[in-house]
């Protein structure tokens, strides 16, 4: 009850309304809502859902309440770590999917919060599970940890960040899963990208391209974004090289479907990280190409998400240098 009623609470809040502006948008009793919002009854699926839409997150936020069932498995399970069962793992990651998509729907910073609560609460169960679901929870918290440094990235939480980051990379080797390890050490380079540290931009991108188990697409968007880094250092010839190792992989990339954990790394996000790179050699023409097509072949629900900003900005510099 208390993630989804922080998060309903700062949705409706940046989405400009009071609770009895709410409860009248959605034709409910003022009284419910707000027992709902402060955590001290459990939403209805159809309150859920209605808040839901009001807000517009894409079924998100209604995607992060559990039924009863679910709920007192993983209770069970929050209690007894060393009786852990499939569905606790199955369900913890479908709130964890929730979250990804509620990046894309809502600011980060009403995001934060109930993630970094989720992160205390898998990780805590982590510590005294057992038995053969422990390595799929560990996948779980590890990438609740990568997401939860993503978000901190975001809104300049930059130690919190690095903390969580470091977190989710140990797990992930913990269990020798080339994808998440590879993702965390990407959202490294994403950090040093905000904090305009284009050695670390190059060197973290460059680790995460070159990390065994990593995915083709991974693999494609790093080398892009360290290129980029190179380019900026004024590293021209390692940056153009780096973009030929990039290119090599664009057809085994677009061959086969992203992975789980990184599902958005299609061909169109990719172009990009192209745009990226190509603004950082100078390119502008190539730059505003791949922008403009990267940022159109998103699928409608993540256009307005806002971590396109930045890309956003890379276009517009881009157009102005043309």
């Amino acid at each position: 009850m208390s993630d989804f009623a922080d998060l309903a609470r700062r949705a409706l809040r940046d989405n400009g309304y009071s609770m009895c502006a709410a409860a009248r948008a959605i034709n409910y009793d003022l009284s419910y809502l707000s027992r709902v919002l402060n955590g001290k009854q459990q939403p209805s699926p159809t309150f859920a859902e209605a808040l839901d839409q009001l807000v517009e997150a894409g079924g998100a936020l209604s995607a992060v309440v559990l039924n009863a069932d679910v709920r007192s498995r993983v209770s069970r399970s929050a209690e007894r770590p060393s009786r852990l069962d499939a569905g606790t793992v199955e369900a913890l990651g479908g709130v964890l999917a929730a979250y990804r998509r509620l990046d894309d729907a809502l600011r980060p910073e009403a995001v934060v919060p109930a993630t970094l609560m989720h992160v205390k609460d898998v990780t805590r169960m982590l510590k005294d599970a057992r038995g053969p679901h422990r390595d799929q929870l560990t996948a779980v918290a590890s990438e609740f940890a990568q997401f939860a440094g993503w978000m901190l990235a975001q809104v300049r939480r930059d130690d919190e960040a690095v903390s969580m980051l470091t977190q989710a990379l140990e797990l992930a080797d913990s269990i020798e899963d080339g994808t998440l390890a590879a993702q965390a050490l990407n959202f490294r380079g994403y950090l040093a990208r905000q904090q305009g540290r284009q050695q670390g931009v190059a060197r973290w991108f460059a680790a995460a391209a070159g990390t065994p188990g990593a995915h083709p697409a991974q693999r494609l968007g790093d080398l892009l974004q360290s290129a980029a880094g190179l380019a900026a250092l004024g590293e021209t010839d390692q940056a153009l090289r780096v973009v030929e190792q990039a290119e090599r992989l664009s057809d085994v990339a677009a061959a086969v479907p992203p992975p789980e954990t990184a599902y958005w790394l299609t061909p169109e996000f990719n172009r990009l990280n192209m745009g990226l790179c190509t603004l950082a050699l100078g390119r502008y023409d190539e730059a505003v190409d791949h922008l403009t097509s990267g940022l159109a072949g998103l699928p409608e629900e993540l256009r307005s998400a806002t971590w396109t900003q930045e890309h956003r900005h890379a276009l517009r510099r881009a157009v102005q240098a043309c």
